[in-house]
């Protein structure tokens, strides 16, 4: 796999460690051997750290680009259906016409799920934040559909994979319904995905351009790398846990505010700036290092000059707002007019800060309808494709093993125990 080698020099010893060169990116030093030596590497937040092999999903930071299985999100986000990119992701290639009717029809049939599941819901307080709801949810889907299930078989992973792609928006509507207090409303056959989703979550068949629009996110949030949650998915399912079991982990991975709660934060701070006159003042705010208000949507930790899905997520913001005609149209013109000038600001340009696919997307799912506390629930519904095809990508390599970081102990060391009557 390699021809390229690298000696580090250790105090009295070296050691040869193998260079392995991607398709695309950066060589990747392998420092497995490294252990033997008796030293270890230290890369908090593992920002250096490649933890696996994977074919599925390709960022490149610097330039700004996206590819699920060398695909362009733009691309895919712009001219594909979400049952394309599904299947993409998936499986390696997209569909032809009639696989893409194959995996819309197996979507439909596995959206269903059993009645008493819902009484889950029951035991929350209608204000309980439904990203809890949803982790309570996907875990006791396990209780139907893990029972005594050979996960170590491909054919058994790839239909829970299609099982949860298929689930998680009948969960996630009725999570709504339930905050709500309206009765839950359950899949239909005839709808495409977007559209059974936003049907049983608000009772009526959206119009073409608000299934668009919500196809759209399901695209450009399906899979991101080896991001906080799906790392998180991959280190749970590593133990041979249910797959149910980390699916739930990455939906808690995915709550916090900087990884799937982003989205709700940057809506918030629009709604705080409030007008376009406020910009100077709020432009001000966040250079000051003294104060505590920060530009939320702007910048991201991998994208050093631009987030490719933010371009595709202004554009359907854009025609949901015409056809809507929703009052959250002012945000958008406040967004767009704070993006104008946060571009053209060297504090801004110099620190490579540029609005990401959050930016965009709290105010395209307002104008949808949907509530800010359901923005991270939906989040989770789209990164479920690729949740489920990281967990099996890894549960078919035969060189995975339990994930378990090694740290830099920094405690004390070993001292003598003093019983309690002396101390």
């Amino acid at each position: 796999m390699t021809d390229k080698n690298a000696n580090l020099q250790l105090p009295n010893t070296s050691v040869e460690l193998p260079i392995y060169s991607p398709t695309l990116g950066a060589d990747v030093l392998d420092v497995r051997k490294l252990g033997s030596t008796g030293y270890y590497t230290f890369d908090p937040g593992f920002m250096s750290t490649a933890a696996c092999r994977s074919n599925i999903t390709y960022i490149d930071g610097d330039q700004g680009i996206l590819l699920h299985r060398g695909y362009r999100i733009e691309d895919l986000a712009e001219k594909a259906e979400f049952s394309e990119t599904v299947h993409l992701i998936l499986n390696g290639e997209l569909p032809n016409s009639t696989q893409n009717k194959e995996i819309q029809t197996l979507l439909k049939k596995h959206a269903e799920v059993p009645a008493q599941i819902f009484k889950v819901l029951e035991a929350f307080p209608r204000d309980a934040h439904p990203m809890s709801m949803l982790m309570a949810l996907v875990a006791t889907l396990d209780a139907y559909y893990g029972k005594d299930v050979n996960w170590d078989d491909e054919a058994n992973r790839k239909k829970m994979a299609l099982q949860m792609i298929a689930k998680i928006p009948t969960l996630a509507a009725a999570c709504h319904r339930y905050m709500e207090g309206k009765p839950f409303i359950s899949p239909r056959s005839d709808l495409s995905y977007a559209e059974n989703f936003l049907t049983m979550m608000f009772g009526e068949k959206p119009t073409a351009v608000v299934a668009r629009a919500m196809d759209r996110i399901f695209t450009l949030h399906a899979d991101h790398e080896q991001n906080a949650s799906t790392s998180t998915v991959r280190l749970c399912g590593s133990t041979g846990t249910s797959p149910f079991a980390a699916m739930a982990s990455g939906v808690g991975a995915l709550w916090g505010a900087a990884h799937g709660g982003a989205n709700e934060a940057c809506l918030e701070m629009l709604r705080e700036i409030g007008s376009i006159d406020r910009i100077p003042h709020y432009i001000a705010r966040a250079k000051d290092k003294n104060d505590t208000f920060r530009l939320m949507g702007f910048g991201h930790r991998v994208y050093k000059n631009k987030d490719p899905r933010a371009t595709v997520m202004k554009m359907s913001c854009d025609e949901v707002l015409k056809e809507t005609e929703n009052t959250e149209a002012p945000l958008f013109k406040l967004a767009k007019e704070l993006e104008r000038i946060a571009l053209q600001d060297p504090y801004f340009i110099e620190r490579k800060l540029f609005p990401n696919v959050d930016f965009y997307s709290g105010i395209t799912q307002t104008a949808l309808g949907i509530p800010s506390k359901m923005f991270t629930v939906i989040f989770a519904l789209a990164r479920t494709t690729g949740w489920a095809a990281q967990w099996c990508e890894m549960m078919a390599d035969p060189e995975f093993k339990i994930g378990r970081p090694r740290q830099l102990y920094t405690g004390e060391i070993e001292r003598a125990f003093v019983e309690l009557n002396g101390r």
